[in-house]
């Protein structure tokens, strides 16, 4: 995982860390456990075939089967964040993701946000991320 020159404590930083590291070692319940109870993840924000009416995933049920539908079927993910700003208790992200399943990789470019609480809960994950722009960037993996 790579990510910004700008590594602070702040709250939303460690929640982001935190549930990178969760995905990167493939463990659904730490990366549960990073989120409030009401949390909201849009990943991409908006309608996706992951999310068809585009109003997010909200509270754990629906973080889990977010979890189960996106990322469970992947066999890794990589963070590569070139900048980081935060603001308060929020902090957005660019850069991209690698997401690699079977013989494919693909990268979604984008602005990935996070919004935590004062106790370093996540309230919000956000990704800007355009999906024809990532399935377009599609690339067999040579291994």
């Amino acid at each position: 995982m790579t990510t910004a020159h700008n590594e602070t404590k702040s709250p939303a930083h460690e929640a982001g860390r935190r549930s990178r590291e969760a995905v990167i070692a493939r463990d659904k319940e730490a990366w549960l456990s990073v989120f409030a109870d009401d949390a909201i993840v849009e990943d991409p924000v908006g309608p996706s075939p992951f999310d068809p009416e585009g109003k997010g995933h909200r509270g754990r049920d629906a973080i889990s089967a977010f979890w189960d539908k996106a990322i469970a079927p992947t066999d890794k993910i990589e963070f590569v964040f070139a900048d980081t700003y935060q603001c308060g208790n929020e902090e957005a992200n660019v850069g991209h993701i690698l997401i690699t399943t079977g013989d494919y990789q693909i990268t979604a470019e984008g602005v990935f946000t996070y919004k935590a609480d004062d106790e370093g809960q996540l309230l919000a994950l956000r990704a800007y991320w355009e999906l024809d722009t990532a399935a377009a960037s599609a690339k067999k993996v040579e291994g």
